[in-house]
């Protein structure tokens, strides 16, 4: 199952609301010490999501590409 695949176990919130990636995590996804994260609000469900800053930047500059290339063949057609 794939959700299997993407769950790496809980964590506890400490007293100063800190809590441990999971190694397995924090290896499989690349995060090391230093390293600056985006924290969100889940959209829909109670939740957090995290990304490695860099990430969240290479996934919006992907993104507004793809949308300049729509944008431009509606153009087109339009």
């Amino acid at each position: 199952m794939e959700c299997e695949k993407s769950f790496y176990g809980s964590a506890t919130i400490g007293e100063r609301g800190q809590i441990v990636i999971p190694a397995e995590a924090r290896a499989e996804m690349g995060f090391h010490p230093g390293d600056k994260v985006l924290i969100m609000k889940h959209p829909v469900y109670k939740g957090l999501v995290m990304f490695k800053i860099d990430a969240a930047r290479n996934f919006l500059d992907e993104f507004g590409s793809m949308l300049t290339k729509l944008d431009a063949t509606a153009k087109e057609e339009g």
